[in-house]
Order: C-alpha cells, then structure tokens, then sequence
C-alpha cells in the first residue's frame, strides 16, 4: 500500500507542472546514447508520449552521426572533420540524408506510433520547414561541402501538425534556395526551431550531466548557468567539442524568446520526466 500512496503523491506533485505546460511547446534534441541504448530509448519515448498526453506539446530534433559515420565505413568511405564539423561532399550528403530522413527519422516515428502516440517524421525538405545556406568557416579554412547553417525557418507544418495532436519529429536536413541538401547541426537545428515555435523550453539530452566548471571534476557541475558566464567558459576553452553548439543553441534560443533551456543527461532513465514535472532539476539550465 505504501508504494501506491507514494506512486498517489508522485502524480499530487506533478500537477502544479502540468497546469503551468499545458498547451505549451517543448523542443527535445533527441541525440547520444540515448538514441543507442534500447532500453534509455523506449524510455525517452514514453516519456515524450507521456508528455503530448498531459497536454504538453513537444517537438523532436534529432542527428545521428554515429550512424552516418558507421553507413560510411561499410561503403568504404572515410569520415573527416574539420572543427568538429563532417566534411560532406556530394555522396555523403547522400547517405547522410538516407541515414537521418529516412532511417533513424522513421525508427522514432515507429516507436512513438507503437507505444500509443501520433507521429509524424519531416526534414527541413517538407514545407521549406528548414532553409538552409552553405555554412563557411572564418577565413575560409576549408570548404566543408553540404555542410549548412539555417537561414530560415517555416514553423506553420509543425503549428498545424501539433493543432491535430500530432509529434512532430525533425531530422536535422536543410535545403538551400540553391535546391542542394544541407546537413545542419542538430543542436543548432533545436535552437533556431524553439526560437521560431516561441517555444517555453528547449530541452537538450546529452552523454553527461550537463556543464562542469572543471571539466575534470564531476563534482563540479554548475546547475544554472549565465549566457555571460558561458561566453566566458567558451573562450577559454571549458566549453568546447561537442557541448559549445549545445550552449550556443540555448542563448540563440534564452534571447529569442524561448523561456527556459536546459541540457541534461540523457543516460539516466527519464531525465525528461524529472526535469520537466519535478523541482529537481537535473543537469545544467542556461538562462539569462
């Protein structure tokens, strides 16, 4: 009985959070191992189906460069970076849309469908949803191909998907006004979209807890971060590799309009849950 009482007041709490969501709309950058483990990705599913259940409205942003870099290798064909960003020529732009509209985008739309949701997968190829430019690097360092950064952004197809109750699940592809397909940042992607859809949080999941003031010390972890601090913690290099375009995403987003930004730990079993209808708090929220 004790374990039902508790299960009672776990739901008691929740509603305060639920009454302040519902209606509103939360952008999840669905990525690491997360989208690897079986068991860490039924667990987000639920958790997001959950979530459209009582009323929230989220919207999914997904990669998937494991899974390009693994398609790559088996054709044989070597992955470079430059600056942590894939160079990507002409086929790999190919395999590279392959891999994220058509595979991991429908594996998400599959599992949400199968667990009682209504899913629906684009790119940023449907309804203009992501314009994209080729993105240069300063100086012009190196052309990195169809690598893209967003220009601009045609939220109405989510509005409406999500007017019908439907999840919208994004793969991180542009099209450029030049009719050529863009592999854009995910994390970037995530930012700009939350801007666009005015959104009340972007929600950022990861393979740590969240940002370290000493990357070296796991006691170390900062809970709420400032955009000045984390612009400081940038140029010094604390933030850098894959987390500086997590942080990047949540101050385009904090002075766009979006209100809260939060990157957590997607490793631990519904991190969502608990961040969003819980005083926890997990990992580190970026604000302003």
């Amino acid at each position: 009985m004790d374990e039902f009482l508790q299960r009672a007041q776990v739901l008691i709490e929740a509603i305060p959070y639920i009454r302040s969501f519902h209606g509103k709309t939360f952008v999840i950058k669905y990525g690491g191992n997360a989208m690897v483990n079986s068991e860490l990705k039924k667990a987000v599913i639920l958790d997001i189906v959950l979530l459209k259940y009582l009323g929230l409205n989220p919207v999914i942003v997904h990669g998937g460069g494991p899974e390009i870099t693994s398609l790559l290798q088996r054709v044989g064909k070597e992955s470079r970076f430059v600056q942590g960003q894939r160079v990507t020529d002409e086929e790999t732009m190919e395999i590279v849309n392959m891999v994220l509209a058509g595979k991991i985008n429908k594996e998400i739309v599959t599992m949400i469908n199968q667990v009682g949701g209504k899913a629906i997968g684009l790119s940023g190829q449907d309804g203009n949803l992501l314009v994209a430019k080729k993105k240069v690097l300063p100086n012009d360092q190196q052309d990195l191909g169809f690598v893209g950064e967003v220009e601009s952004i045609q939220p109405a197809l989510l509005n409406l998907l999500m007017e019908k109750s439907y999840i919208p699940v994004v793969a991180s592809v542009g099209v450029g006004l030049d009719n050529h397909i863009y592999n854009i940042n995910a994390d970037t992607v995530a930012g700009e979209l939350a801007a666009a859809l005015q959104a009340e949080k972007l929600i950022i999941l990861t393979d740590i807890e969240g940002i370290y003031a000493d990357p070296k010390d796991p006691g170390s972890l900062i809970s709420a971060l400032k955009i000045e601090q984390a612009k400081e913690m940038m140029a010094k290099g604390v933030i850098e590799g894959g987390m500086a375009p997590k942080v990047e995403a949540c101050i385009y987003a904090l002075k766009h309009g979006v209100g809260r930004t939060h990157i957590i730990d997607g490793r631990q079993f519904h991190s969502l849950l608990l961040e969003v209808l819980t005083d926890k708090g997990i990992g580190t929220m970026v604000v302003e």
